[in-house]
């Protein structure tokens, strides 16, 4: 959850190259401080709401697609498939 102390808070809006998290709730925070303010500016409703999903949604998506699963795929040329057996079931033409 995005509850943080007050210092903190004011620490992550006032450096100089913008607010930079030093851990999981401070990160949230500042993704919920953005939706917060682009809530107010855009009025609270359906679309809007919606608006925000879908974005974080996108954004979750890219980061699966841009940095975990090129990491995953090279911790897997690294430390084996956890999968091996099944991949050799589904290339035998087990059904």
């Amino acid at each position: 959850m995005p509850y943080i102390n007050n210092d903190s808070r004011l620490r992550l809006f006032n450096e100089d190259n913008g607010p930079i998290p030093q851990n999981p709730g401070e990160l949230n925070y500042i993704f919920s401080s953005f939706i917060d303010s682009y809530v107010k500016r855009k009025g609270l409703s359906y679309t809007t709401l919606n608006e925000v999903i879908g974005v974080l949604e996108c954004c979750k998506m890219e980061v699966y697609r841009r940095v975990a699963a090129p990491y995953e795929d090279r911790k897997l040329q690294i430390n084996g498939d956890v999968f091996e057996d099944i991949f050799k079931l589904l290339n035998s033409g087990v059904k």
